[in-house]
């Protein structure tokens, strides 16, 4: 199987680093400068810095190359540059291929998920999200990690599964789709709303709460868009939501730190190389919430006042402990 990556981040470089272990891959990048390095050094220093490329990964620029003999295609582009990417793919990709998102968010204007965008560029061919607790440079170290591979039909899930899995790296079917989209995006609202708890130095208690109540959040406005009340207890809800609040290596919860200390939003974001896609999210989950029937979702709603200039960190805060607490299963 001929596997294609398009995006050279940090998680599109793992999981390219995975699938050439068993499969001839090509890792896509913008930059002719970070194809050269990805060839020639084995490397990308600008993502991945101090880990060495298998030398049977290929890069290149060009996009034609990349995508014109993929039997796979991973799609690892952040959300606001996604369809984009896959439109100008879209003339060199065979029709029967099978495409896979690894990107967590939701595009903006439309609201469309990730594999609903692959639906609407690519008609007729499988889309499958592949999403779950995976800090990139923790499995590119060797360390046990699982995701999850969600699309309609199982069979080519468990076909992509074989394709994608490799040692430590453990991934299970699901085909609870638009679950598993939700609980990956939304956890980094709620990972914004962690690292400014701890940003402020309030305590783990209140990280517990935030991250607790965060999860009931992304469940409740997931199953108010269909999806099922289980996957929100697994990888792709509780798993990819505690790793996202507390991993150092997370850039929501770090974004969410830095606006807890005090620094501007811009700032933060000037100083990253990789995209923090809460900061986008937060105002599209809550046009998500109205659309589906007025879901509450305190948090989140406090970080978008936050990320927009609205609120203060202070008074996000703030306000949502002067909100009077009711049933647990309630929102609040």
């Amino acid at each position: 199987m001929n596997v294609t990556v398009l995006g050279a981040g940090s998680w599109g470089t793992t999981v390219a680093t995975i699938a050439c272990r068993r499969n001839p891959t090509v890792l896509w990048a913008r930059s002719d400068e970070l194809a050269r390095e990805v060839n020639e050094k084995h490397r990308n220093s600008r993502y991945l810095e101090g880990f060495e490329l298998p030398e049977r990964l290929q890069g290149t620029s060009d996009l034609e190359e990349a995508v014109a003999d993929a039997d796979v295609l991973v799609v690892g582009i952040p959300s606001h540059g996604f369809r984009e990417v896959v439109e100008k793919a879209a003339a060199h990709i065979r029709p029967w291929v099978p495409v896979v998102s690894l990107t967590k968010g939701f595009e903006r204007g439309s609201l469309l998920r990730m594999t609903e965008v692959i639906k609407d560029v690519l008609p007729g061919r499988p889309a499958a999200a592949l999403t779950g607790p995976n800090i990139a440079k923790e499995i590119m170290g060797g360390f046990a990690a699982a995701s999850v591979i969600a699309t309609d039909d199982l069979s080519v899930a468990a076909a992509l599964q074989g394709v994608l899995r490799r040692g430590l790296f453990r991934i299970y079917t699901n085909h609870d789709v638009v679950g598993c989209e939700v609980g990956g995006a939304l956890k980094n609202v709620v990972a914004i709303a962690a690292g400014m708890a701890q940003g402020l130095g309030v305590g783990d208690n209140t990280r517990a709460m935030v991250i607790t109540r965060g999860l009931a959040e992304l469940s409740r406005l997931g199953i108010a868009m269909g999806g099922e009340p289980q996957t929100f207890a697994g990888l792709a809800g509780m798993g990819d939501l505690m790793v996202t609040c507390i991993s150092p290596h997370s850039r929501n919860r770090f974004v969410g730190e830095q606006l807890g200390k005090g620094r501007p939003l811009d700032e933060i974001l000037g100083d990253m190389t990789q995209v923090a896609e809460g900061v986008k999210t937060a105002s599209l989950v809550m046009e998500l919430a109205e659309r589906f029937g007025g879901v509450e979702l305190p948090i989140c709603s406090r970080i978008e006042g936050v990320v927009t200039g609205r609120l203060s960190v202070l008074d996000a805060y703030e306000g949502l402990m002067r909100t009077a607490p009711g049933h647990e299963a309630e929102p609040g």
